[in-house]
């Protein structure tokens, strides 16, 4: 038995309920046509080589197909057999849709858009443990966004310092402090000297507000002693971690996963090195298929942008944000998380835009207020509030001062 590039290409194929199907953006290389170019991802995924190849005897046919190619939109669709992929493997299966086709000389340019992602292989990720419901089952965010503050400086503080900012920021209306993505266990400012002292201050703040509050705490690190920082966090009663989930890798995201599902805690992901793979538009994998990565592997948070009212580059982010909600093979949702240069005047328009049933986090935008961190948490909350309530923020400002010293300083535009 023979097997060639054109036994990779099959426009007439309708891909089965089985099947994963993916969307790619390419652009040929110039020796190439579209045809010759869409066989080739579709070989270099699944079970072909650059030779064409004699094999003895039966083997399964694990064979991808080309099925679909739209030159206009510069789009071709692959579907893969399901029985292509180890079950519950994020790792081998990016090895199959983003791995050696990204490098390829036959396509100048490849990018992953979109994938469809069939029950059978679903069925294998275990998804969030919570998703949005941690607005209720850990939080008192019912019928608002969370609120989150990351202190900044990011790094440097010290852990008394990171503690005290926590503590304001919670006593202000916030609902979760966040380490930032470079902030791990550095001798400034300890993991666990960090994580005992920070708790100690947000049982203070509960108890004088009378809601729950909690801390993203960052266990990003090689190995075990990810893991070993998980069960740390577990014993002294956080209810979240932070995972950078890019840098670990999907691999590392699984085995937290699992160590969180033992002491029932959630994961906020941090998406730190995203760009890398999606900001080039034409090239790698879109943030929309990073956060389907993200969903079936387990996390309940995971930032998706600000609808481009921040000061990062941003994706669809309403896109991205509908289908971490939608039905998904039983599945729990994820909660988005709106996040970078955001500031109290920006909320309106931020809500109005993505709907209440997010996070919003503010780290300059809540610690730069002149009266600082613990007024700039209230005019964030404030706003958030108000705007819910249907006013606007002129009419917030007339009862909320700390909100009004924010719009003074910061307007209602988009920082950069």
């Amino acid at each position: 038995m023979g097997i060639t590039y054109e036994d990779f290409l099959d426009q007439q194929y309708e891909p089965l309920d089985s099947d994963l199907v993916c969307e790619f953006a390419i652009e040929p290389a110039p020796d190439m046509d579209w045809g010759a170019a869409a066989s080739r991802v579709a070989s270099e995924s699944s079970n072909g080589t650059w030779a064409e190849l004699q094999v003895e005897g039966s083997i399964t046919d694990l064979s991808a197909t080309a099925c679909a190619i739209d030159e206009d939109a510069g789009v071709v669709t692959v579907a893969y057999p399901e029985e292509l992929f180890e079950a519950g493997s994020m790792p081998q299966i990016l090895s199959c849709i983003a791995g050696n086709i990204m490098g390829m000389k036959a396509v100048s340019r490849i990018r992953l858009l979109d994938c469809e992602w069939p029950e059978s292989v679903v069925s294998e990720f275990p998804g969030p443990q919570y998703g949005s419901s941690v607005r209720t089952e850990l939080l008192d965010a019912a019928d608002r966004p969370v609120l989150a503050t990351v202190p900044k400086p990011k790094v440097g503080l010290s852990t008394d310092q990171h503690a005290e900012v926590g503590y304001e920021a919670w006593l202000g209306g916030v609902d979760l402090l966040k380490d930032d993505e470079n902030l791990t266990d550095q001798s400034f400012n300890p993991f666990e000297d960090r994580l005992t002292e920070s708790l100690a201050r947000r049982d203070q703040a509960e108890e004088e507000t009378g809601e729950r509050k909690s801390y993203l705490l960052n266990v990003t690190a090689p190995g075990t002693e990810m893991l070993e920082r998980v069960d740390l966090a577990a014993e002294h009663g956080c209810e979240f971690v932070m995972v950078d989930i890019i840098t670990t890798g999907w691999a590392a995201l699984q085995q937290v996963r699992k160590r969180c599902d033992r002491h029932g805690i959630a994961i906020h992901a941090h998406r730190a090195m995203h760009a890398a793979f999606d900001r080039v538009p034409n090239h790698g994998v879109s943030m929309r298929v990073i956060a389907q990565l993200a969903r079936l592997c387990g996390v309940d948070h995971i930032h998706t942008g600000t609808a481009d009212l921040g000061k990062l580059e941003n994706e669809d982010t309403v896109g991205i944000n509908e289908w971490l909600a939608s039905d998904l093979a039983g599945l729990n949702d994820v909660l988005p998380v709106a996040s970078g240069g955001l500031h109290p005047g920006l909320v309106p328009e931020l809500l109005d835009r993505l709907g209440t049933n997010i996070a919003v986090q503010a780290g300059g935008g809540i610690h730069g207020h002149p009266d600082g961190t613990r007024a700039g948490a209230r005019a964030l909350r404030q706003a958030v509030e108000g705007t819910i309530a249907g006013h606007s923020l002129g009419g917030i400002c007339a009862d909320s001062p700390e909100l009004a010293t924010a719009i003074e300083k910061w307007g209602t535009g988009t920082p950069r």
